[in-house]
């Protein structure tokens, strides 16, 4: 039998191999590799619970937003309800104030109105009495006298009938 070069490479491989499995390199290689499968796994399952973590924390800060959102909401429309209440406060109070202003200037004119003709027909009896005591006191005829008193009556009431109307 001739013994060549691929004989003692097929043995040097029988012996490297057979080294291998005597010092445990497989099995070593096995736990590592496990090892590595188990670290990659852990890792999974702990991102996996960080993603599950994110969600929750996600969803519970919409909820809060939401949340903001609806009392951000009703306190909106409660400010626009009290500003509405106001304006028409307000303006009920404007209207109210401009009445009475205005009852009162009426008032006023009409009262100044009742002067003023107080003071016409004051001025007008005066003017008549002062009328007749100088036709008296100038006139010695009475049927003249009569005439004119009688005439200066009548235009007296006719201008308070004017002035009364």
């Amino acid at each position: 039998m001739v013994i060549d070069s691929t004989f003692w490479v097929a043995i040097s491989f029988i012996i490297f191999f057979g080294g291998l499995i005597y010092l445990k390199v497989p099995h070593k290689i096995n736990e590592i590799l496990n090892k590595l499968i188990l670290d990659i796994k852990n890792e999974i399952d702990e991102s996996e619970k960080l993603r599950t973590e994110a969600k929750t924390l996600l969803e519970n800060s919409q909820n809060r937003l939401d949340k903001a959102e609806d009392v951000k909401k009703g306190i909106l429309d409660e400010a626009k309800r009290e500003s509405d209440k106001l304006i028409i406060e307000l303006n009920e109070k404007f209207h109210k104030s401009s009445d009475l202003k205005k009852k009162l200037a009426e008032n006023k004119i009409n009262q100044m109105k009742e002067n003023a003709i107080k003071e016409i027909k004051d001025t007008s009896i005066k003017i008549a009495v002062d009328s007749v005591k100088k036709i008296i006191t100038t006139s010695v005829d009475t049927s003249k006298l009569d005439n004119l008193f009688q005439k200066n009556l009548d235009e007296t009431k006719e201008e308070l009938k004017k002035i009364n109307s």
